[in-house]
């Protein structure tokens, strides 16, 4: 059988995109190469405990009412129903400077405009000079690279506001080191701040088994522990794609979500050499018992930090950079359950080859972990008091992690620093969607396929 489209990588932008197509022409195939689907934002299993990949939180919060919102848009073009999904909003979260400053904000944008015409008086009319050319810029479309700080700074005219507004952006969506693109400023900025954050009813598990049901419904195929090892080319068409297996598959068009450098290795065309750094992140996930209410606890849903004299985003020369990084508490969303444990998770960043040279060596590696799993408790406790005695258990994933499930180079979670807005790679039926394309997050990735479905790929049949 020849599909009319082939989708590589299973995780939300390549469901998304299956979704889309199968509801026109339900002969299209998925191909992942690991059991599980999601990608990125999957799930996994420890001492009988489901726990999350990926997932702190959703942005682009949306009530019902708002129609054009990216949220609903999202529902409508994947026909799925609103009243099917339970939305969480966040509490509230801070941006926090030590020693300087903090910053509350919500899903109210008013909650941060306030914050910073309380804080930052003098740069408030910057500020919202800098909401009005965000409201009317176009973040898709394909422009040169263009520094996010420098145009905010030449708003805001002050580089803690500058960092303190970047700084959750950063860690929520940037590829590149101490910056950010605009365009991708200018999406982050929009589904964090004026959207705002949420978490569906239920696990990250129910939430992929919800779109997988609807893809097979809707006449699509998913092919799990399918690993593709060669897109079939002739000059700039591409065919058909080659299995681990042995087996070859004929299509005519391919969307691929594993990367741009990880398509172009299929295609066995060279990798263009690029000085920019791949970023990479550990991520620690402590179980507490509950902490009452009087005891150290928060009634944050994520606070996103910084300790040193100056803000820096970038690769650490170390395993880990605790300067600054992401408390998360996944409990902390309105309406929320009760969980057996509370949960807090520390996001930093990392360095890929230091922890490649513990590779050979599990108990090295292990050990490495657990240590610096250690250091991050020390760097909470500071932020939000003493929790170390109430946890019950402890688990971290790295640039290892990332790479080994995900097949991410260097375990970057943010792919290439460069981006490609279009999709368009060099070939008439091989487009790119999900990270590499620009779309971040749950909601963005999840657009992304669908988009360039929408764009390159529906018109065709």
């Amino acid at each position: 059988m020849k599909y009319p489209l082939l989708i590589i990588g299973g995780g939300l932008s390549g469901i998304a995109a299956g979704i889309r197509f199968s509801r026109y022409c339900p002969d299209v195939l998925i191909l992942e190469k690991h059991s599980r689907v999601g990608g990125l934002n999957s799930y996994y299993y420890r001492d009988k405990r489901i726990l999350e990949t990926g997932l702190h939180a959703v942005t682009n919060y949306a009530e019902v009412k708002d129609k054009h919102a990216p949220l609903n848009r999202l529902f409508r073009q994947l026909k799925l129903s609103r009243k099917d999904f339970k939305l969480h909003p966040q509490l509230s979260s801070e941006i926090y400077f030590e020693n300087q400053n903090s910053l509350i904000f919500s899903n109210d944008f008013d909650i941060l405009k306030s914050e910073i015409q309380s804080k930052f008086r003098k740069q408030f009319d910057g500020f919202m000079a800098l909401v009005q050319d965000i409201d009317s810029y176009d973040p898709f479309l394909s422009r040169p690279f263009i520094s996010a700080k420098e145009f905010v700074h030449s708003r805001v005219k002050d580089t803690l506001l500058t960092n303190m507004l970047l700084c959750p952006l950063m860690y929520y969506g940037s590829a590149v080191e101490n910056d950010l693109d605009l365009g991708q400023f200018v999406i982050m900025f929009r589904s964090i701040f004026m959207e705002g954050m949420f978490r569906p009813a239920g696990t990250m598990r129910e939430f992929l088994q919800m779109l997988t049901t609807q893809y097979v419904n809707f006449g699509g195929k998913l092919q799990r522990r399918n690993e593709v090892v060669k897109i079939l080319k002739n000059k700039d068409t591409v065919y058909g794609v080659e299995l681990k297996n042995g087996e070859t598959i004929e299509c005519s068009n391919i969307l691929s979500t594993i990367g741009y450098e990880e398509t172009l290795k299929l295609l066995g065309e060279d990798i263009p050499s690029s000085t920019l750094k791949r970023l990479g992140f550990v991520e620690n996930i402590f179980l507490t018992e509950k902490i009452e209410e009087n005891q150290n606890s928060t009634d944050k849903t994520i606070i996103f930090y910084n300790t040193a004299d100056k803000f820096t985003y970038k690769r650490p020369d170390t395993f880990i950079d605790f300067q600054s990084g992401v408390i998360c508490f996944p409990n902390n969303f309105a309406g929320r359950p009760s969980q057996e444990y509370k949960e807090i998770r520390s996001t930093h960043l990392a360095n890929y080859y230091h922890w490649e040279d513990l590779e050979g060596s599990k108990h090295e590696y292990s050990a490495k972990k657990m240590e610096l799993a250690d250091q991050s408790k020390e760097v909470i406790e500071k932020i939000i008091g003493s929790f170390r005695d109430k946890v019950v258990f402890t688990d971290s994933f790295t640039p290892l992690t990332i790479k080994r499930f995900t097949a991410k180079k260097e375990g970057a979670i943010y792919g290439s620093p460069k981006k490609i807005k279009d999709g368009k790679i060099g070939y008439t039926n091989l487009f790119l969607a999900g990270t590499d394309q620009g779309f971040l997050g749950i909601v963005g990735s999840m657009l992304s396929g669908v988009s360039i479905t929408n764009q390159h790929i529906l018109p065709k049949i």
